[in-house]
């Protein structure tokens, strides 16, 4: 069973990647400029295993790399964020896992 996307996530599915677009509440800044929204692209083993690494074996600093990596955005604007924007990416994260 496909599970359903809350109304502020949007998934685009492009063959062989999938995308997942999170509307935030409160928006990330990334180098000085409020974004409202963040795309994840769908995690490979080698993402997982990369945050991990560099997360140095502290899980909530890898998934914060993590996230980061598939955003395309600074570790930093992650960390920034306000704990229910962090929930919703948390989430996207989740679905994208399976």
């Amino acid at each position: 069973m496909e599970k359903k996307l809350p109304k502020y996530m949007k998934l685009e599915t492009n063959g062989d990647e999938d995308r997942v677009t999170v509307t935030l509440l409160k928006g990330i800044k990334v180098d000085g400029e409020t974004h409202q929204t963040l795309t994840l692209r769908e995690p490979s083993v080698g993402d997982n295993i990369a945050a991990r690494e560099m997360g140095d074996k502290d899980s909530a600093m890898s998934e914060v790399i993590l996230i980061a990596n598939l955003a395309e955005v600074p570790a930093d604007a992650i960390q920034g964020a306000k704990m229910k924007d962090y929930s919703r990416l948390q989430e996207a994260l989740d679905f994208l896992n399976g």
